[in-house]
């Protein structure tokens, strides 16, 4: 096994940031992003949600891009990226070999659902069916950049980006790459939106997760990615080292197509499985970014999975989908940026929206704790089928 996966470079869009600096600054403020919808063309809009603050068109601008087709998800994808290259110094890269692996769910959807009728007429918009894909979207983003080896997706449901994390840190281990640009971007689509008010999981109010009174999730977007490295190319690169990925775990218990099963049996797989690569014990882990969607089965399940791995003893847990919204395909690259700003500035970001506690149940943050050393901080994802995962993100 190569040297430890070190971590050099960082981006993150989402409801509360179209950067880092701005997502610390609603982290450390207890500031939600989450609230009407505004710019998805929908009749659903009694549904609070967690969209990026910028339209299609400013984004398009930011980036300079004028050509078509683009998608919401690949726009937010370029958007955090740019700002990951950047910290990592691989904007104008040609000597590394650099791969793409990027998680979404609904691609491109958000255009063909507006155009798919007009496929049948032929007219100029057709060319947004050809984005429709997970695949399609990764490579906007790539084809935008123009600096990767290979590229690849990732779709499992809101495990895709912590997935893409693993898959690239596997193919940086078994030498396939050198350094890999990890994580994911998903925008809200009406498929997206009616899918989960069909299995009657989202809140008409501001999700509460780990609430006795939670009824459900609200939908949220972004993106987030992370360049990942062995410490010996950072090294030499003289990239600076924002964190090591000191473990991981993946865990299908395939109790049910979309519910969790009882006692988290699948998290608890994960979590084990990441402390084991980590080398760490329950007890040293500071912090738990929770997959905590505030849906009445996630949160009995995971909370039990938790008791199951820490026991009655939790470190500091919380769960921030109450300032995002549930970004889905991108939750465990949106989190795993919320959890590196938590460790470098040193505090653990608040469960916004909780006040009660639920029976059996675990008690999150319900106010940042500042002034704390974070020197491990586990995050988990947990996907539809019950693929789940677990980061564990280490101080360098």
């Amino acid at each position: 096994m190569t040297d430890s996966i070190v971590i050099t470079g960082l981006g993150v869009i989402s409801a509360i940031g179209n950067d880092k600096a701005e997502t610390l600054a609603s982290l450390q403020s207890e500031k939600t992003g989450v609230g009407a919808l505004r710019y998805l063309r929908t009749d659903h809009h009694e549904f609070p949600v967690g969209e990026v603050k910028m339209s299609d068109d400013e984004m398009k601008q930011k980036l300079g891009i004028s050509a078509e087709p683009t998608t919401r998800t690949s726009l937010m994808g370029m958007i955090a990226m740019q700002e990951a290259l950047q910290e990592a110094a691989l904007l104008d890269s040609h000597e590394q070999r650099v791969m793409l692996v990027s998680g979404t769910t609904v691609g491109g959807m958000d255009k063909s659902e507006q155009y798919y009728l007009d496929y049948l007429n032929n007219d100029c918009r057709n060319d947004y069916i050809k984005t429709h894909d997970c695949g399609a979207t990764t490579e906007l983003i790539a084809d935008y950049f123009g600096i990767f080896s290979m590229v690849t997706s990732i779709s499992t449901a809101c495990s895709s980006a912590a997935n893409a994390i693993i898959l690239g840190a596997n193919l940086i281990r078994s030498g396939q790459t050198d350094i890999a640009v990890v994580g994911g971007t998903e925008c809200i689509t009406k498929f997206h939106l009616n899918g989960f008010n069909s299995l009657m999981i989202l809140d008409h109010e501001q999700c509460k997760p780990f609430d006795a009174n939670r009824a459900g999730l609200n939908l949220g977007e972004g993106a987030s990615y992370i360049v990942i490295e062995t410490e010996e190319s950072a090294k030499k690169r003289e990239a600076r080292i924002l964190g090591r990925l000191s473990g991981y775990g993946n865990a299908c218990d395939a109790f049910h197509q979309t519910a969790s099963s009882d006692d988290g049996e699948g998290a608890y797989l994960a979590m084990r499985k990441a402390l084991g690569m980590a080398g760490l014990s329950p007890a040293d882990i500071s912090y738990v970014n929770a997959h905590g969607t505030g849906t009445p089965n996630n949160d009995v399940s995971e909370s039990q999975a938790l008791f199951r791995v820490f026991g009655h003893q939790l470190p500091y847990v919380s769960s921030t989908k109450g300032l995002t919204g549930h970004t889905t395909s991108a939750s465990g690259a949106v989190e795993t940026a919320i959890c590196l700003l938590a460790m470098h500035h040193h505090f653990v970001p608040a469960n916004y929206g909780w006040h009660t506690a639920m029976e059996n149940g675990v008690k999150p943050v319900d106010k940042n704790i500042t002034n704390v050393e974070l020197r491990h901080v586990m995050c988990n994802s947990f996907g539809f089928g019950g693929n789940d995962s677990s980061l564990i993100i280490s101080q360098y």
